[in-house]
């Protein structure tokens, strides 16, 4: 199987890499510490184009194709973790299914402008209640004359607060569970819509992620997203490509904890040697490395599976359980490859330690993809 990129990819991946070396690295340890927003940075993303790579021209943005975003993303998670997200989001579970969803009036109003990077997009799916069991949202909307009234509560939203259009989930009829959720375009300022300060989180600490509280927030019928009670559906489409995504941000974790620990070893000496030429050091950093590689081949099929229309969801699903738990052991063994010092914030390796566990959490746990796994291989064997 060739995955060669194209003469375009790789300019895409060269640009995206070049930025982040320059300009994302620099402030990824300040951002992190003080878990602070990186307005440049996105502003940085939104003037090369990575906000909305792969939206339509026609819309604002760049065209690219699902192969090129990942290779881009990588790039961008191997330095900034948090970054990396901020721009996943955008891209995989904002733009993606308005573009998809969206009526003509809808893209035009809040697609393009998301597309150009002059506004930013959240995805509020997930309650305190209801985190890998969707359907179970307490999340009302009633229908009143031409207007639905929002009530309820959604939890770690990601761009929470920076955002200007979030795509939230409420159920207009409770009794049909999932078949009764309906998506919205709730905008920033929304009368009954609040935002509470970001969370304390152990990593991707300059990715906000905040609370959402509606309460009697009124919604125009004309910003329902897709049709009334498919909101399930467009959910679970939206989470297949944002696993790509998620995927893609495991890769740069597990990518620069390798390549720290290589970088450590040739000068961190020990027994008057390079600790480098210890076997069971050597050991530790070929079995990131193959895992690094698999991993990235499972994303990249996932991908171009995307580019070429076909189905790609349980492919996807592969990709982020695999990139994810490939990130997390990566930057424990990176960890154990700097010793003490890995301990400490003098290296990024305790970062892309902290970073590295969330990806095996959001946008479907590790336990919920191999669900999706399973049930692909078993059918109702393994519902």
């Amino acid at each position: 199987m060739e995955f060669q990129p194209t003469e375009a990819q790789a300019m895409v991946q060269k640009m995206a890499r070049d930025f982040a070396e320059q300009e994302v690295a620099p402030i990824a340890a300040e951002v992190d510490r003080d878990g602070r927003w990186p307005a440049e940075t996105v502003k940085r993303m939104a003037d090369l184009g990575l906000l909305g790579m792969m939206v339509s021209e026609a819309y604002g943005g760049s065209g690219l194709d699902t192969v090129s975003y990942v290779m881009a993303l990588e790039e961008i998670a191997r330095h900034c973790a948090a970054s990396a997200v901020i721009m996943s989001v955008n891209n995989s579970l904002t733009a993606w299914p308005l573009e998809h969803f969206g009526t003509e009036a809808q893209k035009q109003k809040y697609l393009a402008p998301m597309a150009r990077g002059e506004q930013l997009g959240a995805y509020a799916l997930s309650e305190p209640g209801a985190g890998s069991d969707p359907a179970g949202m307490a999340t009302t909307a009633t229908k009143e004359g031409d207007h639905w009234v929002l009530n309820g509560q959604k939890n770690f939203i990601t761009n929470g607060g920076h955002a200007h259009t979030y795509i939230v989930f409420a159920n207009s009829k409770p009794e049909l569970k999932h078949k009764g959720v309906t998506a919205f375009l709730v905008t920033k300022g929304a009368k009954g819509f609040t935002c509470s300060p970001p969370e304390h989180k152990m990593g991707i600490r300059a990715a906000h992620s905040t609370q959402l509280f509606f309460s009697d927030c009124v919604v125009p019928q004309d910003q329902v997203l897709g049709k009334e009670g498919e909101g399930f559906k467009v959910a679970m489409k939206t989470l297949e490509g944002g696993r790509i995504g998620i995927a893609s941000q495991a890769l740069g974790i597990a990518r620069g904890s390798l390549e720290e620990s290589m970088a450590y070893a040739k000068e961190r000496k020990a027994f008057g040697q390079p600790i480098a030429q210890f076997q069971a050091l050597q050991f530790m950093m070929a079995d990131m490395a193959t895992e690094l590689d698999a991993a990235r081949l499972l994303t990249l099929d996932a991908a171009r599976r995307k580019d070429r229309g076909e189905p790609y969801g349980v492919a996807a699903s592969m990709a982020k359980l695999y990139a994810s738990e490939v990130a997390v052991r990566s930057a424990i063994k990176a960890v154990q490859i700097h010793g003490g010092v890995g301990y400490t914030k003098d290296f990024p390796v305790e970062r892309y330690m902290r970073d590295s566990k969330i990806t095996e959490i959001y946008e479907g746990t590790s336990e919920i993809q191999r669900l999706v796994i399973a049930r692909d291989l078993l059918g109702d064997l393994a519902k």
